[in-house]
């Protein structure tokens, strides 16, 4: 009689052994310490992916946008400026009150605003930028004047520094001593706006937004042209300074106009200048990098390479039987 030689376990093909009539032995699926249960590893799948296109759509960044867009609404239709107590005969606030600007509201949000974001357009679209630069790009540009003048107003109405011009705006009873701290209570100027906007000199708002946007340009044009690179010739450069003189020239007519003094057009031309910076490094490589030109988000892709997966199947470090088998991929990035 021929007898069946019991078969050792080491014996038994791999795919037996994850067989339901075994997987009650110690070692099995179900009860490997590390095993993670399947609804486990679907939820972890389920939050992998929400992450991803949270980051990759930019959603926190336009929610961030919004958020700032309704706070800025709100301080200007809700909060007034703190009111400085000032001397009437105070000479760093006896300039007469310019009744035309040299630079208005108007104009501001054109020559900061308007202009920039149309010329980094049209140079997005002549150098045939992919969308995703083109995206970040002007995502960041608004996120840059949004942010600028929503600290600046903060600044400006907590410290309440009077303007140059405030004792012309005021319009002073008469008989008030010209020696002594006064406030508020002694103008009689009707107009509001015009009265409480004497409280705001401080850091001057038409150059912060100045430097914002033009700034935010000038960054631009200097990653594009790779403006830091050895023996770059004028034309580049005069390209990149181009808009920060023309920002400059309008934070010196707000001198002019006697809206605000060199320390106000200083602070806000510095804050302005600052923000942009911030918002454009937060997407593209410093200047003296040689991918300065390229977003992050453009260079993961461009340097990623292929990693494999590993199976859900195999333990932390895999096993034999997948040693030659082809399994799924994913991009990584490799770091610089």
């Amino acid at each position: 009689m021929t007898h069946v030689q019991p078969q050792h376990v080491d014996s038994i093909p791999l795919r037996a052994l994850n067989s339901p009539r075994l997987t009650g032995m110690p070692g099995s699926e179900s009860h490997h310490p590390s095993r993670k249960p399947r609804s486990q590893v679907m939820d972890n799948s389920r939050w992998a992916t929400i992450q991803r296109i949270w980051k990759r759509s930019y959603a926190s960044d336009y929610l961030g946008f919004a958020i700032l867009l309704v706070l800025y609404v709100l301080l200007q239709v809700f909060q007034e400026p703190f009111h400085r107590l000032f001397y009437l005969n105070d000479h760093r606030l006896q300039y007469p009150h310019a009744e035309v600007e040299r630079v208005p509201v108007a104009w501001l949000f054109l020559y900061g605003g308007g202009i920039p974001l149309a010329i980094i357009i049209v140079w997005l679209l002549v150098t045939r930028s992919p969308l995703q630069k083109a995206h970040v790009t002007v995502l960041s540009f608004l996120i840059a004047l949004i942010l600028t003048s929503f600290l600046t107003d903060i600044v400006k109405n907590s410290v309440g520094r009077p303007r140059p011009d405030l004792i012309a705006r005021c319009k002073p009873k008469a008989g008030t001593p010209p020696d002594k701290l006064v406030g508020v209570e002694v103008c009689t100027e009707t107009k509001p706006h015009l009265l409480q906007d004497g409280w705001r000199s401080f850091p001057s708002g038409h150059s912060s937004f100045a430097f914002s946007g033009l700034g935010y340009l000038g960054f631009f044009f200097a990653s594009q042209v790779n403006a830091l690179r050895p023996n770059v010739d004028l034309a580049r450069m005069i390209l990149v300074l181009a808009p920060f003189v023309c920002a400059a020239l309008i934070a010196i007519s707000r001198l002019e106009d006697y809206r605000h003094d060199v320390f106000d057009v200083t602070a806000g031309s510095t804050l302005g200048a600052t923000i942009a910076y911030l918002t454009w490094r937060r997407h593209y490589p410093k200047l003296t990098s040689p991918h300065c030109a390229t977003p992050y988000s453009l260079l993961a892709v461009e340097k990623c390479g292929f990693r494999r997966l590993r199976d859900e199947e195999e333990g932390p470090a895999g096993s034999a039987r997948n040693g030659n088998r082809q399994g799924d991929y994913e991009v990584g990035s490799d770091s610089d």
